[in-house]
């Protein structure tokens, strides 16, 4: 029986990053959402929500659920994933990866 796998990644980008490097961190984050295996598909910034166990200090949240692990592996192999490492990790100073599967 298949289990949903969440993937939830929050990234702290670098300061002084340009508004066009800023640009073209979103647009490669968004570019993942291509990415066949994928069943649901988010990207967000920190909700105003204020309370003392939330942690809003990152800058992005990318949450992506899948099918089951297997689907999950295989985006970590998906070329457009390698590219967004590669051309995005220079605007990340830190990235925080959550992975879950269903109970």
């Amino acid at each position: 029986m298949d289990k949903q796998f969440a993937h939830v990644v929050n990234f702290w980008l670098r300061e002084g990053l340009s508004t066009a490097e800023r640009q073209q961190f979103e647009a490669g984050v968004r570019s993942l959402g291509t990415i066949g295996t994928i069943a649901r598909f988010h990207i967000g910034t920190p909700a105003s929500t204020d309370r003392e166990v939330i942690d809003r200090s990152y800058d992005y949240c990318l949450l992506c659920l899948f099918k089951n692990q297997e689907d999950h592996d295989a985006y970590q192999v998906d070329p457009v994933h390698d590219r967004f490492r590669e051309t995005c990790s220079p605007f990340w100073e830190k990235v925080v990866i959550y992975d879950s599967v269903a109970c």
